[in-house]
């Protein structure tokens, strides 16, 4: 594992942890601002829990053990996306820029919502990071390759093989035997 990765996970992960206490200790406080993408959310989804704060510690407690398992290096890439899916609602619910009437507000809210933004970009990033290891699809196609390259070999084998009975059979026929 590379330098970079090491301090980079925990890094991304420190806000989530944070965050993601507070929602667990106080969602009241969260809830309010949360309401409004919660309210749809409800609609849309069945099976969420029916009050807020529920949701708002639900949110939390992912955003608590993605980050710590983020952090450590545990399951990176699961927690990368399992964060990135917390972030988008937190984002909404939180950062409601276009909704601030005071210009000095919507610009501090502008800024949060972006640096979300730039968040969810890194976790996107980290959850497509493989470690230094060939993804999935890469072994796929190398494997791939590699039968093609095969039965290539093996066709030009059996056709070099033929050739000396082809021959063969070429003789006895003009020898009629």
């Amino acid at each position: 594992m590379s330098l970079l990765r090491i301090a980079g996970r925990p890094m991304l992960a420190s806000m989530f942890i944070a965050g993601g206490m507070n929602s667990l200790r106080r969602p009241q406080d969260v809830a309010p601002a949360a309401e409004a993408v919660v309210r749809p959310l409800k609609d849309c989804v069945a099976g969420l829990p029916g009050r807020t704060e529920h949701l708002v510690r639900l949110n939390g407690a992912v955003q608590v053990a993605g980050g710590v398992l983020l952090g450590l290096g545990r399951h990176p890439r699961l927690c990368a996306l399992a964060l990135a899916a917390t972030l988008v609602p937190t984002t909404l619910a939180g950062h409601r820029f276009w909704e601030a009437e005071d210009a000095s507000d919507r610009a501090q809210q502008r800024i949060h919502f972006l640096k979300n933004v730039s968040m969810l970009g890194g976790l996107l990033i980290a959850a497509d990071d493989t470690g230094s290891a060939p993804s999935l699809l890469w072994r796929g196609r190398h494997a791939a390759q590699g039968v093609r390259h095969d039965a290539r070999v093996m066709r030009r084998a059996a056709r070099v093989a033929a050739r000396p009975a082809k021959a063969a059979g070429g003789v006895r026929a003009k020898l009629g035997v």
